[in-house]
């Protein structure tokens, strides 16, 4: 009989490994939580140091967010290839070099380059980390560890807003790249001694000495060992992008796409923009910097909760809902501003649209199997990056225009609901 890794994951509680795992896979996407928005915790600032307008800020969020559209696109399908520890590590590299050196910009050109190299690593990690997890997790809590360990991102990106709020005033915006650079880069060791391959890999990729690593994984879970590898797959390609778009995953990967890039437009134009938009409303740079971390730690809440519900009554319905609810929010948003319980909107808003947009990277990691997961979670989120970069970019044209911040919020509230309809109806017949 055939061994199977998913039957024996399935069939034992989660071992310890498998927890250290989970929890370097959460650490990661804090990393990468951190380093996504330290431009936005840092923007006013750096508007105010070099004199210049909301129209350049949208060009260097965007900057980043191009950089990550790549990197899931074209760099993280090589984890099917190369092993998703590898890809984390050279992510990490990449992440926590260009993150420091960003404290060098003088120069907006600058800026702009370290924004795209940074995104490079940034792209890859949520989708490697996310595929790592899906492949060492029971088939019934899935959901719930996947969705666990991207809500490293908010935790990330509140840890450093409330770090941002102290350092920038007090040290400036330079100093607060350059911890967020030797914080990623501390993590190395972590990722080279203590971060496991999956089983699921070594079984389809078999690179060299994968039966050896297959049962050094098995002992340290308490498994007995195996004698031989099965037959290996014939693999033409080692980013299979073609198998995204054939048989039965055409219709719900295009429909996976067009709900991505909706959830990340107004996502992105949240987390780029809540910051300056709160400051142009009069809050001081601190409560502004504050209104993204409320921002954020609603949006751990909405991540874990989605992940559970989820769980309980299935991915489609339960991030449809989610993600529909957040649009209402966003489309009554101007009945809020100036008024006192204006940050328990924000708390209200990153606990739904991340609760929804983290739950479609669960959906991709469930959709497809381990031959292309990251090739086709990476494209998943790629398309979502494509969405991520719109949004920034128009939300600084409107409000460069003079549009009001609920008008923006109402504006923003159409691609919200379009994602939540996408997500709702979507065909794939492997997720519920």
């Amino acid at each position: 009989m055939e061994f199977s890794s998913k039957a024996l994951i399935d069939s034992n509680p989660i071992s310890k490994l498998q927890f250290a795992t989970i929890i370097i896979c959460f650490l990661m996407n804090m990393l990468d939580g951190m380093d996504v928005l330290v431009i936005s915790y840092t923007a006013p600032a750096i508007a105010k140091a070099w004199s210049i307008g909301p129209d350049i800020l949208g060009t260097v969020f965007s900057s980043g967010l191009v950089g990550m559209t790549l990197g899931t696109l074209f760099i993280a399908p090589y984890a099917d290839k190369i092993g998703r520890k590898n890809l984390i590590l050279i992510s990490a590299v990449l992440m926590g070099s260009c993150i420091y050196l960003t404290s060098y910009a003088t120069t907006v050109n600058s800026l702009l380059v370290y924004r795209f190299l940074s995104g490079l690593g940034i792209g890859c990690m949520l989708a490697s980390t996310a595929a790592l997890t899906a492949e060492f997790t029971p088939n019934k809590s899935r959901d719930f560890w996947v969705s666990f360990v991207v809500s490293g991102y908010p935790v990330g990106a509140v840890i450093s807003g409330l770090f941002a709020a102290k350092v920038i005033p007090a040290e400036g915006w330079e100093q607060m790249f350059r911890y967020a650079g030797i914080a990623s880069l501390l993590s190395i060791p972590l990722i080279v001694f203590f971060l496991s391959e999956s089983i699921d890999f070594y079984l389809k990729a078999q690179p060299k000495n994968a039966l050896d690593k297959i049962n050094g994984l098995l002992l340290k879970m308490g498994f007995n060992a195996i004698d031989t590898l099965p037959e290996k797959s014939v693999t033409k390609s080692a980013i299979p992008v073609g198998k995204l778009l054939d048989g039965k995953y055409k219709k719900p990967s295009i429909e996976l796409w067009i709900a991505l890039f909706m959830a990340f437009a107004a996502l992105y134009f949240m987390t780029s923009w809540i910051p300056k938009l709160a400051s142009d409303a009069g809050l001081s740079l601190s409560l502004a910097i504050y209104a993204g971390t409320v921002f954020n730690i609603g949006a751990f809440f909405g991540i874990v909760t989605q992940g559970y519900f989820s769980s309980k009554f299935g991915l489609k319905k339960t991030i449809g809902i989610i993600l529909i609810l957040t649009a209402v929010l966003m489309a009554c948003f101007r009945f809020f501003v100036g008024s006192d319980i204006i940050l328990l909107v924000f708390a209200f808003l990153g606990f739904g649209i991340q609760g929804g947009f983290v739950g479609l990277y669960a959906f991709a990691a469930r959709m497809y199997p381990t031959e292309f997961k990251t090739t086709g979670i990476g494209w998943a989120m790629g398309a979502g990056r494509i969405g991520g970069i719109v949004g920034p970019k128009l939300g600084g044209i409107l409000i460069g225009m003079g549009l009001t911040i609920g008008a923006n919020f109402m504006i923003f509230a159409i691609p919200a609901l379009i994602a939540g309809i996408m997500t709702w109806r979507n065909s794939s017949e492997d997720v519920s």
